[in-house]
């Protein structure tokens, strides 16, 4: 298992290499760039905002600019050297966490990222974990009570929990819970009340509470109903095996076939998700965190992408690709921990 552990942490190197190369290639090469966008606003007098068309080329929006402007912008920036060599700059400085500065906020991309770190941590984490300890019992419930009514009815809920848009379930959860024209059950945004400092120990974690409920059941609802009938189904394949008819045959009742033989096989497909918790200290959702009035990683990914901040771009993505690399390797060492006849040597 050493030597496993040791030649995926070796794989990682060369992985992450490419995905920062191909990334960095398209995002510098993609129409548009901080220069355009900085020239646009010394026009439009600071307004410009990204979202005025930058692909028609350098030599429109550099009207009225001298040249000396324009390439005091491009060694500011760095882009009057080539894509090879600001790449091996940027792979340089990636040695130190050193992301540069960012183009739009003026400020160390690490500081702007662990900024929106906090929403992105609470609502990824809570929904993360919940989510799992929901789903998994009720779809072990769910297959224990096949061509019941609680299975039907469980059933019916959740197909169609999954065909209603996360962002329309807001929606509808604001208007008819959040003061609209129901309703006042729940704050309309933020994470906490304007009066929070105010407030006593236990009144500060009931704000909170209050806050998070609709934005978590938002977050949550996406993988809730693949993950609750992927574990119904899951259990469902196991109890009709021979090992399971065996046990049967020994006189165990229901409840032990269950939870003590066909669980923890059962359990085998559910471990795969499980490496990606650590995916969720960058969970972001723009729709979610634009109605909730969230500031999180969603917004922030969607206005550097508008405003062509390379630079958080590149810290967002190289981030989440580590995280995702270390969660399949975790998912992995999950699966040895449920099944010990899985050998990766």
């Amino acid at each position: 298992m050493f030597q496993y552990l040791l030649r995926r942490l070796v794989m990682m190197i060369p992985t992450t290499f490419g995905i920062t190369l191909v990334v960095f290639v398209i995002i510098n090469l993609a129409p548009g760039s901080p220069i355009e966008q900085k020239l646009q606003a010394m026009r439009f007098g600071g307004g410009g905002d990204g979202s005025a068309d930058v692909s028609s080329g350098g030599a429109n929006q550099s009207q009225g600019v001298s040249q000396e402007v324009i390439d005091a912008l491009n060694k500011q920036y760095g882009f009057d050297k080539p894509l090879h060599v600001r790449y091996g700059i940027w792979l340089k400085n990636l040695a130190t966490l050193n992301f540069g500065e960012s183009f739009t906020h003026e400020e160390p991309v690490t500081d702007v990222i662990l900024s929106k770190f906090p929403v992105s941590v609470q609502f990824g984490v809570a929904s993360f974990f919940l989510t799992y300890l929901i789903c998994v019992p009720l779809g072990i419930a769910m297959a224990w009570k096949e061509t019941k009514t609680f299975d039907s009815v469980a059933s019916f809920v959740l197909f169609v929990l999954y065909a209603v848009p996360p962002f329309m379930l807001a929606i509808l959860l604001l208007v008819f819970l959040g003061g609209g024209s129901f309703l006042d059950l729940f704050p309309l945004g933020y994470l906490k009340s304007d009066n929070y400092d105010e407030l006593g120990t236990f009144a500060k974690i009931w704000d909170r509470v209050h806050h998070f409920i609709l934005p978590l059941t938002c977050y949550m609802i996406g993988h809730f109903t693949t993950l609750t009938l992927l574990m119904r189904n899951s259990v469902l394949d196991e109890i009709r095996k021979d090992y399971v008819r065996t046990a049967r045959a020994k006189g165990l009742d229901e409840k032990a076939v269950y939870l003590k033989h066909a669980l923890r096989n059962a359990l085998i497909p559910i471990a795969t998700g499980i490496g990606g918790f650590l995916s969720v200290f960058f969970a972001g959702s723009l729709l979610l965190e634009q109605i909730f009035s969230l500031d999180g990683m969603g917004l922030l990914f969607d206005k550097a992408t508008l405003d062509r901040d390379y630079n958080v771009l590149m810290g967002l993505i190289f981030f989440q690709s580590i995280l995702m690399l270390v969660g399949n390797l975790i998912s992995d060492f999950i699966y040895v921990a449920v099944d010990p006849r899985i050998d990766f040597s």
